[in-house]
């Protein structure tokens, strides 16, 4: 296993001193080869990959989505052919499948890494979604509902922006429908963001009559809101003293009982 060990590290480094060799004397290019060879894994895109870096990182332009997204493809490629060269004395097509597949986990390691940072913060969406929406409600008083949110994207948590952006977008194009309200929703799947949506339509929908009952209720449901908010923070806060307590009391447990083992172990040498 050591000599084939040894051979695929040979072929490792034969490569990369060729590559380097090639790269500067410009018959070879992997910044081009790797711009050439993405839009054959186009199709590995996620459907949720653009949403998910801008959660993460805030907007984007479609260059810089490109280069993330081609650093993916690359490291994919480069992990595939390191085990291929490692596996090279004793290859098969089992070894050729296990290579691919370390490749595609690599590949993948990123869009995990994104979407494990956007479930960790779909509670601190949860606890701003209230605020946000008191701040528009006050909006709403004075402007329509596409020109509150307009106006509440500067000031929005920065999480927000590029959904309320989106949602913009969609009723500036034309579409007077609830789907833009539904998808700002599905992007943020945290409480009741499903119902709250569908009373900003309605609320858009309604007569200048009856904007004040609406807006009344629209109100109501935000105070609901911040309540839930407000007991869900209370309790992570007694959740955390127990936390701290149970281990001091755990803590000091321990040491007493570490103490009179050892007292017994040196009265019984004794």
């Amino acid at each position: 296993m050591n000599i084939d060990l040894g051979i695929g590290t040979i072929f490792i480094v034969i490569a990369i001193i060729m590559v380097f060799i090639l790269e500067k004397t410009h018959h070879f290019s992997s910044k081009r080869f790797v711009q050439e060879t993405v839009p054959y894994f186009r199709f590995l895109e996620e459907d949720d990959y653009r949403f998910l870096l801008g959660v993460r990182y805030g907007t984007l332009t479609n260059e810089d989505i490109d280069r993330l997204y081609n650093a993916r493809v690359r490291n994919g490629v480069v992990a595939t052919i390191v085990c291929i060269f490692l596996l090279i004395s004793q290859l098969s097509f089992l070894y050729i499948l296990l290579s691919i597949i370390i490749g595609f986990l690599v590949f993948k390691s990123d869009y995990n890494k994104l979407k494990r940072y956007y479930k960790a913060n779909l509670h601190t969406i949860n606890l701003m979604l209230p605020y946000y929406l008191k701040g528009l409600e006050i909006l709403i008083q004075h402007y329509t509902v596409p020109v509150a949110i307009s106006k509440s994207i500067h000031t929005a948590p920065p999480i927000f922006q590029p959904g309320l952006k989106r949602l913009i977008d969609k009723i500036d194009a034309g579409d007077s429908t609830v789907q833009p309200y539904m998808d700002f929703a599905n992007e943020y799947p945290v409480r009741d963001s499903m119902r709250m949506m569908r009373l900003l339509y309605r609320l858009n929908l309604g007569s200048q009559e009856n904007k004040q009952e609406q807006l009344l209720m629209f109100s109501r449901s935000i105070s609901s809101l911040q309540n839930k908010a407000r007991e869900q923070k209370y309790q992570e806060r007694l959740d955390k003293m127990e936390q701290k307590t149970m281990v001091m009391l755990g803590g000091t447990g321990g040491g007493i009982m570490m103490f009179l083992l050892l007292s017994i172990m040196m009265m019984m040498n004794f």
